[in-house]
């Protein structure tokens, strides 16, 4: 019993820290008695917490600010280049890359094209080294500041030993890219799953700030979701919560790349969408769709309505399991083609089971395609206030 009391006590410590060192980033400089106010948290705690910061150089105390009569409070800051990290997101057909100052702004980004499918483990490993040495070079970055590198990856990942388990996207099985890279660059790096690091992204910079138990949901080539609760993202036995696409919506239902029938991305990611238009009228991509829709052919509207409809099932389902506060829909299929979002609003209102439907949120994503990158770069950066 103690061993557990002991470990929510070391949690919330590590939670409530890196909730007030986040509030010092973004409304620095900021006094202690603001900090209490803002997080509600005693001045005792936050005057610990913030001694904690200054003692490991993550804050520093700065100029005078007069607060009332007579009354002067010491305002607390941070160096945005005390330290760096570099984000990765290795995509379908390109890898990203983001340069992180300390205050959690990109201070760089770059695009590299390549198809990992169409390559080896060790070409895809050699690119992302090359170009970050490149990176450090050009930006003339001093090497030491860099804390480590966070890489994005789609797929199953054991992210405390650094291996790929299994990407269909990339074609991989039981690949160690986190010590490819370390050895390579000699730079601490670690590796997650795409949407765990791209739902971390959101909870701190992006549209789920506040929230305090958000799931994502990703809509376009694949199926895929992510749950965070109080800033520790939720991973499962296996680091492997969140694999929705493949949950069944219909055991006699449309077969599946994995073997089974009837997996939810079936219904509704791109390739099920543009079969299903395909049986009607040639249709070339999602774009053709919607275009026919919006000329008003029904059989476009048909199949959008049913994709919306199998959406807002999707999303009664993690309502009923999780019961979050806000729920994110990410990827090509929202992000491209927006008008799709107010369909799915209202399908909810009408699959959602009633006593949810006025308990969460439905966003987009405000950090779209950089999300993943921000989201690699913020779990080192993370790693790095918690260990120290």
């Amino acid at each position: 019993m103690k061993k557990i009391e002991k470990h929510d006590q070391d949690v919330i410590r590590l939670h409530n820290k890196q909730m007030i060192l986040e509030i010092i980033k973004k409304s620095r400089p900021i006094s202690r008695a603001e900090i209490t106010k803002i997080t509600k948290l005693s001045p005792t705690s936050v005057g610990r917490i913030v001694g904690e910061l200054c003692e490991q150089g993550l804050v520093r105390e700065t100029a005078l600010t007069s607060v009332g009569v007579g009354r002067k409070a010491i305002m607390l800051d941070i160096d945005p280049q005390a330290v760096y990290t570099i984000g990765v997101d290795i995509g379908k057909k390109a890898i990203k890359f983001g340069v992180m100052e300390f205050s959690g702004e990109l201070l760089h980004e770059e695009r590299v094209e390549h198809v990992a499918l169409q390559t080896t483990h060790e070409a895809t490993a050699a690119v992302i080294s090359e170009t970050i040495n490149l990176i450090i070079a050009n930006k003339n970055l001093d090497k030491s500041k860099i804390i480590g590198i966070g890489i994005g990856v789609p797929g199953v990942i054991d992210h405390e030993r650094g291996i790929v388990q299994y990407s269909s996207t990339l074609g991989w099985r039981n690949i160690p890219l986190a010590q490819f890279i370390q050895d390579k660059l000699h730079i601490l790096t670690v590796i997650d799953n795409d949407l765990k690091v791209k739902i971390l992204a959101e909870y701190l910079l992006g549209s789920a700030q506040g929230s305090r138990k958000t799931a994502l949901i990703e809509l376009g080539t694949g199926v895929g979701s992510s749950l965070i609760i109080d800033g520790d993202i939720f991973r499962g036995g296996s680091n492997s919560a969140g694999e929705l696409g493949h949950t069944t919506l219909d055991p006699n239902g449309n077969m599946c790349e994995c073997g089974k029938r009837g997996c939810l991305q079936t219904y509704i990611d791109e390739s099920a969408i543009l079969h299903e238009a395909n049986r009607i009228k040639e249709t070339a991509d999602i774009q053709q769709l919607f275009a026919a829709a919006q000329n008003e052919e029904n059989w476009a509207q048909d199949i959008i309505s049913r994709t919306s409809l199998y959406i807002g099932i999707t999303i009664n389902n993690i309502v009923c399991m999780y019961n979050p506060d806000a729920v994110i829909l990410c990827g090509d299929l929202v992000e491209n083609y927006s008008e799709i979002v107010p369909l799915i609003e209202e399908q909810c209102g009408q699959v959602v089971w009633e006593p949810f439907r006025d308990t969460f949120k439905i966003l987009t994503s405000e950090l779209k395609s950089k999300s993943i990158v921000v989201g690699a770069a913020m779990l080192v950066m993370n790693n790095y206030v918690d260990k120290s």
